[in-house]
């Protein structure tokens, strides 16, 4: 584990390591977890709270809590390899969730101006939460935006951009159409 001035810092290399991330005062845990290899959790010392519940997380998955931020993952999670959660305010997973691979979730963007000229804030940010809601399917490549609900028994195909609401019992796809042309 590394210790800089106000966050902890946690590579998992290989699985035995875990109970260094467990060791932070705001982590609570189950009793399953699998956690795969090469995976970071970077948890800051004054996170609000990271409660994890039976888990699988694959390899080369990244998870960032910020300080005050709160991530709630609930029972039989699945996330696939290379995926990311970044959380500065609350990000909230339901149980029975499963994420296909290089899913991204992100609770804030950078603040920005563009009076008198455009300008961007490489350490300001706007925040709102993510919930995603039980018995959801986020394909591969998806990536969720701050401030969305997803609500419970959703399928979110691959490679969408997930920036507004969407209701329960649906399923949201990337429609992509193949132009031919002759030459």
């Amino acid at each position: 584990m590394t210790v800089l001035i106000s966050k902890i810092i946690l590579k998992i290399l290989k699985k035995g390591t875990l109970k260094l991330l467990f060791s932070h005062k705001a982590v609570k845990k189950s009793n399953q977890l699998k956690i795969g290899n090469y995976n970071t959790f970077t948890i800051h010392e004054n996170a609000f709270e990271v409660i994890l519940g039976k888990l699988e997380i694959r390899n080369y998955c990244n998870i960032l809590v910020h300080n005050n931020a709160k991530l709630i993952i609930n029972n039989n999670f699945f996330m696939n390899n290379y995926c990311s959660i970044n959380c500065l305010d609350k990000i909230e997973i339901g149980e029975n969730t499963l994420f296909g691979e290089g899913v991204k979730l992100y609770d804030h963007n950078h603040k920005y101006s563009s009076s008198p000229n455009f300008r961007i804030e490489a350490r300001e940010f706007n925040t709102a939460p993510i919930k995603i809601g039980k018995n959801c399917w986020l394909g591969s490549n998806v990536t969720v935006l701050k401030g969305v609900t997803i609500g419970d028994n959703c399928i979110i195909g691959a490679g969408c951009i997930i920036y507004k609401d969407i209701p329960a019992n649906s399923m949201i796809i990337n429609k992509q159409e193949v132009l031919e042309k002759d030459l």
